[in-house]
């Protein structure tokens, strides 16, 4: 791979990883062996380390990718239009989790306060020390802003998580002649000394995955018998318990017995598939894709600590969990659609199309957050909630539907 060299002190921070790595596996209670699910956790979230919790820039044109509200403030500006109506039904609260630079939040508070529209707090939720105080200072004129370390017990209001899910671990499993079985992370001998690699596990007698493993792979994906044997793929069992404890908050919440008498919400922007299309036979070595310096390529182990690592979000799991932890299934549907929806068009004439110096930027931009070919239909969003419901415009472009088999709980 030809990818942009590393300073001499971000090499060091990524040798120090690795070695806290190599720790981890040689430990006498990993055998020589962790899951991928464990190496992924280090990479991204080790302490002081790890890619989300060291200090490297990872938003913007010198980081490693770009996210929508950098795009363009219109993102954020329609996400404000349909926060303010989803508030009037619950709380004058939101709760932003992984809020990036803070752009999206900043964007957000500047509409809301166009509009006149009251918002007591804006919570941020962020494990990243570097991103935080990047938004501490981006946010300093907003007072309704505060940080927090973990999601509260109970919320009220609007939640948004803009890729979010795609950025925590998953685990990684394969089918053999002889069944499925988790791929982890292992030592092997290399030129410079040793390297990770992958490796089975073989945990059980016949080598196949145990037997909780083998559950999720059986609720997860579609007729896995039918997948070709070497079929590569990935399981979100942190998604789904990230979903879980979502509907925890809201539930506590929400009116229902025990609750605050409000509603809450959350939309969920990321780019993935529902069950269905996201374990097709030709999709045999996964979604597991890494982010450097705008380079994406598929080696994982690549300077640990300095790129990113993500997989496509199964969708049909995270809105099962959601489900499954008491709420409703509100909406699902390309980025398109719901920012049409949400009013981005209208929001992009506040420009005069007659300026040409001002608007065709605003409207390249925006073509970029819609277009098919860009982000339009690859990016999705999930919206789940409880005594709450998204305005009558957003049922047009629903795709509920397509979220077998929880549709089947609609």
């Amino acid at each position: 791979m030809q990818l942009p060299e590393p300073t001499s002190d971000a090499l060091a921070a990524s040798h120090a990883l690795q070695q806290r790595i190599v720790d981890e596996i040689r430990h006498p209670d990993h055998d020589g062996w962790i899951s991928f699910a464990h190496y992924m956790e280090l990479a991204l979230y080790a302490p002081g380390l790890g890619y989300y919790s060291g200090g490297a820039k990872k938003l913007g044109k010198d980081g490693d990718f770009t996210t929508a509200p950098e795009i363009t403030p219109l993102f954020g500006a329609a996400l404000a239009r349909i926060g303010a109506e989803l508030m009037a039904q619950s709380s004058p609260q939101m709760l932003e989790f992984g809020a990036g630079s803070g752009r999206l939040a900043f964007d957000i508070l500047t509409e809301l306060a166009a509009q006149n529209v009251p918002l007591e707090q804006y919570a941020i939720v962020e494990l990243s020390g570097e991103l935080r105080a990047r938004q501490q200072e981006l946010l300093r004129g907003f007072p309704q802003v505060v940080w927090l370390d973990r999601l509260p017990a109970a919320f009220s209001g609007v939640v948004l998580g803009n890729e979010v899910l795609d950025a925590m671990p998953v685990q990684l499993v394969v089918k053999r002649a002889d069944g499925w079985r988790e791929v982890g992370v292992a030592l092997a001998p290399g030129p410079d000394g040793e390297r990770f690699v992958f490796r089975d596990s073989r945990d059980q007698a016949d080598g196949s995955a145990q037997p909780e493993l083998q559950a999720q792979i059986r609720a997860q994906i579609p007729d896995p018998d039918a997948l070709p044997d070497g079929y590569l793929t990935e399981l979100h069992a942190v998604g789904c318990g990230f979903m879980r404890t979502l509907a925890q908050m809201l539930t506590a919440g929400s009116g229902k017995p025990g609750g605050s008498g409000k509603g809450g919400v959350a939309l969920l922007f990321d780019y993935g598939f529902p069950a269905h299309e996201y374990y097709l036979a030709q999709r045999a070595q996964g979604t597991l894709m890494c982010h450097y310096r705008h380079h994406a390529h598929a080696d994982p182990f690549y300077l640990p600590g300095l790129q990113d690592i993500t997989a496509h979000v199964d969708f049909s799991a995270m809105a099962q969990a959601a489900l499954d932890g008491g709420l409703e299934l509100l909406g699902y549907s390309g980025q398109a659609a719901f920012l049409i929806a949400a009013g981005i068009g209208e929001l992009l004439l506040r420009t005069s199309p007659d300026d040409a110096q001002r608007y065709l930027p605003q409207a390249n931009a925006v073509q970029k957050l819609l277009s098919p070919a860009e982000m339009g239909e690859l990016f999705k969003v999930l919206v789940v909630g409880r005594d709450v419901s998204l305005p009558e415009q957003f049922g047009r472009g629903d795709r509920s539907h397509r979220l077998q088999p929880v549709a089947l709980y609609i």
